[in-house]
């Protein structure tokens, strides 16, 4: 299949490194046909060094999202590379040290606030920011990793990953009248440097692939691109609220 995003309007939030998954998500949507507007935050310079190596030159934009000056701004700053939005994808996260790695008692709450403001609380800031841009047909897309369990050394990410899967059904529940879906892609591990700064992550990635019924390889996140893909395209116009699982079946299985 090709052309899947013939047309649309894509803005792709979190890339860092060619290695992670909006990088690889915005090169597919690229492929398939999409005019691709990158965020970024931090070492821009680098952002946008890894645009480069797309297939077309992507525009990159600053955005950093706890910040109510990048927010408001934001829609006026897409307009100036494109005339509205089909689509955006929200790849961002981040947790203080203190709140992974096993001590998830002893995290102080202005650490988990941080987990919680950047991880789940941004899905709505960026979406309330974007939605100016956006009209019937299109489509939000988050990024999950399935928060119904307790994840050794996850800890307050997975609480903040659990809110960002309520806070999507909420946004489905507010955005479904205006024709505006709204769904989270679930993707197994993926060796990123955001994966790699969790310890113990390891761990889950020596395992997944002997358990997940379809296998996976933690260094390939081309079937998760394909998927943030076919989530953005027209193709699933009455699906919102969800959490489309791409994990090669690991988490269908128990215990």
């Amino acid at each position: 299949m090709s052309g899947l995003l013939e047309g649309k309007r894509i803005l792709i939030t979190g890339v860092i490194t060619d290695a992670s998954i909006a990088f690889h998500a915005a090169k597919m949507a690229q492929e398939q046909g999409a005019e691709v507007v990158l965020t970024g935050f931090g070492r821009m310079s680098l952002v946008e060094r890894i645009a480069g190596r797309l297939p077309k030159p992507a525009p990159v934009l600053e955005l950093d999202v706890t910040s109510a000056e990048h927010r408001d701004s934001l829609a006026d700053r897409v307009r100036e590379h494109v005339d509205g939005l089909d689509g955006v994808l929200h790849s961002i996260g981040f947790a203080p040290a203190s709140c992974l790695g096993g001590d998830f008692l002893e995290a102080p709450w202005d650490d988990v606030s941080t987990a919680l403001e950047i991880s789940a609380y941004s899905f709505k800031s960026l979406t309330t920011a974007t939605l100016p841009l956006l009209s019937e047909g299109s489509s939000i897309v988050g990024m999950d990793f399935d928060a119904r369990v307790a994840w050794p050394a996850y800890d307050w990410m997975g609480v903040a990953k659990a809110a960002l899967e309520s806070t999507s059904r909420y946004l489905a529940r507010e955005l479904g009248p205006q024709g505006i879906r709204v769904n989270l892609v679930s993707a197994g591990p993926v060796r990123t440097m955001a994966a790699k700064s969790i310890p113990g992550f390891s761990g889950l990635e020596d395992t997944w692939s002997e358990r997940a019924p379809l296998g996976w390889d933690v260094n390939d996140p081309t079937p998760v691109a394909r998927s943030i893909c076919a989530v953005l395209s027209d193709w699933l116009p009455k699906t919102t609220g969800s959490m489309v699982m791409v994990d090669g079946g690991f988490s269908a299985l128990g215990a």
